[in-house]
């Protein structure tokens, strides 16, 4: 889609007109910049086929989405990761039930600057050692991670603590959901992250594929090793489909309230993204789930089959085979 879903990232969506506010039915959306190209290109086709209809589209981050959608002032909470214990006792504390529907695979994605000649891949465990708290103030040169890499200053850049993907990648890389150091320059606008890394030989960081695909001239994408003796993979929807690429390929989702459920524009957006949702996820980079996991998410509506698979948990390494069985169980 046009590049323009990467650039903007306003709080709200430039379509929701002001003059028209208090009269014209709004989506409410907020959450995930990592959803967000996705959720701001079927938006753009819905308000085309629905005149009068508007749908906003924030950028809290997945945290800061789901503590607006647990308070009930959002509609639709966009997610990079499942909804956790606690908001999901928030939710329930503010009488919020909701619906969980994934909407395409992400293949997390840590990315060099093009004019990098010394890394060709790393290993998870490489990673740990760049970002894992015991790195604070300690580990700031490359060499020090490995002695084969030049001894020049490290770098980093990732994502702000209130994103979903700095919760995935901290547990995926680290170990433990949250744990990182400080010290890096971080931010729920990949944007901010994207300028960074294609600024600074010397710079590293990780986001969602979307902003790598639209950055392809300023980034380079590195190679994972998941273990020792494993292959070096690069992020691509073949490595996604295929389960090779780990432990960073991961579901991203919406999160829909119950009760604006049964307001006719939310449902008629939420229908619409799940007939539109997989050209629309291909369009932006990302990879379609099967055609039967989107029918399922309709299904699920119509059963009203509320709540999350995930039981509050992030969980690593799950494929988009296992993610359909565990929804076709629910």
């Amino acid at each position: 889609m046009k590049s323009m879903y990467f650039k903007s990232l306003l709080a709200v969506s430039a379509l929701a007109l002001l003059g028209s506010a208090a009269t014209a039915q709004v989506v409410k959306v907020d959450g995930s910049s990592t959803v967000y190209p996705v959720t701001e290109a079927v938006a753009e086709e819905f308000q085309k086929a629905n005149k009068g209809l508007k749908v906003t589209v924030g950028v809290s981050g997945t945290g800061g989405g789901f503590k607006k959608f647990c308070r009930a002032e959002t509609d639709i909470s966009n997610a990079s990761r499942p909804i956790s214990t606690s908001e999901m006792r928030d939710c329930k504390a503010a009488g919020v039930e909701y619906y969980e529907l994934p909407v395409a695979f992400d293949a997390l994605t840590v990315v060099i600057n093009p004019r990098n000649t010394w890394l060709q891949s790393a290993t998870v465990a490489e990673l740990k050692k760049m970002w894992e708290p015991a790195a604070q103030g300690k580990v700031t040169r490359w060499n020090q991670v490995n002695p084969a890499w030049p001894d020049q200053p490290m770098k980093l850049f990732g994502a702000g603590s209130d994103s979903g993907t700095f919760d995935y990648f901290t547990e995926a890389i680290v170990g433990k959901s949250k744990s990182s150091r400080g010290d890096f320059t971080a931010s729920e606008d990949d944007n901010v992250l994207v300028q960074g890394v294609a600024g600074d030989v010397n710079a590293i960081g990780y986001f969602g594929y979307a902003y790598y695909a639209e950055n392809t001239n300023k980034l380079k994408a590195l190679p994972i090793i998941e273990k020792e003796g494993k292959p070096a993979v690069s992020p691509s929807e073949k490595s996604v489909l295929d389960g090779s690429y780990q432990p960073l390929a991961r579901p991203i989702f919406i999160y829909v309230n119950a009760k604006s459920l049964a307001k006719p524009e939310v449902k008629k957006f939420v229908d619409f993204f799940m007939k539109d949702g997989a050209k629309m996820a291909k369009e932006v980079k990302y990879v379609p789930l099967p055609a039967s996991a989107y029918k399922s998410n309709l299904d699920h509506l119509a059963k009203g089959k509320k709540g999350t698979v995930f039981g509050g948990k992030n969980e690593v390494g799950i494929t988009i085979e296992e993610l359909l069985k565990r929804e076709a169980a629910m």
